[in-house]
Order: C-alpha cells, then sequence, then structure tokens
C-alpha cells in the first residue's frame, strides 16, 4: 500500500500585490477572509483586475493552493520553480486538490 500521508509543504503571504509570495515560518487562516496579511485577504475580490470591473463582487480567491506535484512535473520538464513563486499560499503534497470543488 502506498504513502496516503498528506503534508503541508509550504506556506506562504505577501501584503503587497505580485506575482511571488515570500514563504513564511507560518500563517494564520481567517475564516471568511483567507490568509492574515495577505494583500488578497477581503469579503471582497483583491485581483486589480477585478477590482477594476466590480469592487463589490465576492472574494473567492482568499486562499491559493498548489500541489506540490505540481512542482515535480515542471521540474521534470526543466523549469526551475520554489514553493511562493507562483503566487500560492499554501503548498500540499498527498491532497488531489484539482478534484476538490
Amino acid at each position: 500500500m502506498g504513502d496516503k500521508r498528506i503534508y503541508l509543504t509550504s506556506v506562504s503571504s505577501s501584503d503587497a500585490h505580485g506575482f511571488s509570495k515570500q514563504n513564511k515560518d507560518h500563517i494564520q487562516l481567517l475564516t471568511g477572509l483567507g490568509v492574515e496579511g495577505d494583500a488578497h485577504m477581503g469579503i471582497t475580490v483583491k485581483h486589480r483586475s477585478r477590482v477594476a470591473v466590480d469592487p463589490t463582487q465576492p472574494n473567492l480567491r482568499q486562499v491559493h493552493l498548489i500541489h506540490a506535484e505540481l512542482f515535480d512535473e515542471l521540474t521534470e520538464k526543466g523549469f526551475s520553480v520554489a514553493a511562493g513563486d507562483m503566487g500560492e499560499n499554501i503548498v500540499t503534497r498527498g491532497i488531489d486538490l484539482l478534484s476538490l470543488p
């Protein structure tokens, strides 16, 4: 039987809008808001392109998760991508994030 453990491999946040986020020792998740201190935290949308359309839209992207297996695939294809580089807040291993609602 294979390894069925689930891991959080890294956490990241940034108080400024930008592509990458800084790796942290820990982050605080706030119910209904997102990652404390992150530029995308809040009830209403924070992505600048979506704010320009309608700043009252609900924020459906409060926490950005990426599976570590994606980093593995990218490395195999010759890309050098590290935790936080793609703007994610949490990197997991062992969770099929793509099948979550």
